[in-house]
């Protein structure tokens, strides 16, 4: 990792910002959960009404001399603000407190790298990183920030600040290249999952809804699940046999948060990529949580940025057991098709409608049958094989080949046209003359 992590259990003092518009504010709740899951002793929770922000400090100089009085008697080594500060403010504040300074965004980073396990994950947080720092390089360097002297090193050259700037760039730039190559290598599996046709179904949701449970149950793997923010960063993607619809592939990723920095969203590209290509979006909503309807507000709004609100969602109403009478159900729509599924992940409650709602969405693009082929089209049925949409093959007393079969609509009538067949006849008798 470029940027080293602090060894953790730092004693910190939080600072919240308390606006009068409810959807530019933060959460403080869901604030000093983050504070905790960063591995942050809080010594003090600061709440501090936002009437007029300041360009210097953002909040008023009698807060910051409150603040310093606050972080010399208790000893604190950090102060963390539950809002974006540019870093100018973030400088302002570190001189004036004599402490590290953290803003939303470097909290949300920091748990980040924590969370990361694989060669992907540290990249991508990397470069988040790298990106966020780069506008507050001026604070480690200001002391070096003059052009090299002394005996050989006289003339022209770099300030110490822009010979680190060049090899951050250098390392950004190296950074986004293999991440390119991780991306196209997604695509490639993607393109391979589409060929053999196996539907591919995403969980999306707030952060500790209950993804990486519900992922759990329903493909017994043993990703890690924990109550606290962030507990999955890295994708995960299982194969998974549904009934009669067989074999889909469900991906378990990231979660999203209020105002997730649009940072995270850019270098995360690859990794929520699995999301917008998905066939189906799963959107896990823990039902217990009273703020649920503004965590379903920003999902919305992140699916939006990575160009996924177009796909078909299912909502997933988890933690079934924390409410009292609520039994495992499907809510359908008004034309039938599954709406939202209440379960409990945890207690393995109503998996089996999931699953059948899940089967009864993809199954609608989806021809799943049985075909009779005449010998005269052996061609088609050779490419039935190649596509690997075939079941199983048995064969009539005429000689016809019996196809058991599974193919989209659309594949499957474009293959019968280019034979001159007409695919309306052929659906309805489910028989090739």
């Amino acid at each position: 990792m470029f940027f080293e992590r602090h060894g953790g259990g730092e004693r910190a003092v939080l600072v919240h910002l308390d606006s009068q518009d409810p959807a530019a504010g933060e959460d403080p709740q869901e604030f000093q959960e983050l504070a905790r899951s960063a591995g942050a002793q809080t010594v003090a929770f600061v709440n501090v009404p936002r009437h007029q922000p300041s360009a210097k400090f953002l909040i008023g100089s009698g807060k910051v001399e409150e603040l310093g009085q606050l972080v010399k008697r208790d000893e604190v080594d950090l102060v963390i603000f539950n809002h974006t500060l540019t870093p100018s403010q973030e400088r302002n504040l570190e001189r004036a407190l004599e402490c590290r300074v953290l803003d939303r965004t470097g909290l949300i980073l920091d748990i980040f790298a924590q969370r990361a396990r694989t060669h992907e994950g540290k990249l991508q947080v990397e470069l988040a990183q790298l990106e966020h720092m780069s506008t507050r390089l001026v604070r480690g360097w200001t002391h070096l920030e003059r052009q090299k002297g002394g005996i050989g090193l006289r003339g022209p050259g770099e300030t110490q600040l822009e010979t680190d700037r060049r090899l951050l760039r250098v390392r950004i730039r190296q950074i986004k290249q293999r991440l390119e190559k991780v991306r196209s290598q997604r695509e490639q599996a993607r393109r391979g999952r589409r060929r053999a046709d196996i539907p591919s179904v995403s969980l999306v949701g707030y952060t500790n809804a209950g993804k990486s449970t519900l992922f759990n149950a329903l493909t017994e793997a043993d990703v890690y699940a924990a109550n606290q923010l962030f507990a999955t960063l890295d994708p995960t993607l299982r194969r998974l046999e549904l009934g009669d619809l067989g074999p889909i592939v469900l991906a378990d990723t990231v979660g999203f948060i209020r105002h997730l920095p649009h940072k995270l969203v850019e270098s995360f590209r690859a990794t929520l990529e699995e999301s917008s290509n998905a066939d189906l979006l799963l959107h896990v909503i823990d039902a217990h949580e009273p703020e649920r309807d503004q965590q379903i507000e920003q999902v919305l709004e992140v699916l939006s940025e990575i160009g996924a609100q177009e796909l078909p969602i299912l909502e997933v109403y988890n933690k079934l057991d924390l409410l009292e009478g609520i039994e495992p159900q499907i809510q359908r729509d008004a034309n039938g098709r599954p709406a939202r599924v209440w379960v409990s992940a945890r207690e393995g409650l109503g998996l089996d409608l999931l699953q059948q709602a899940i089967a009864d969405l993809l199954g609608n693009d989806l021809f799943v049958g049985r075909l009779s082929l005449p010998q005269r089209f052996g061609r088609l049925r050779a490419r039935f094989f190649e596509l690997g949409v075939v079941q199983s093959e048995t064969h009539d007393e005429q000689g016809e080949s019996l196809l058991d079969i599974r193919i989209p609509r659309v594949e499957l009538h474009r293959l019968i046209s280019r034979e001159g067949a007409v695919p309306a006849e052929f659906l309805e008798q489910h028989t090739l003359q």
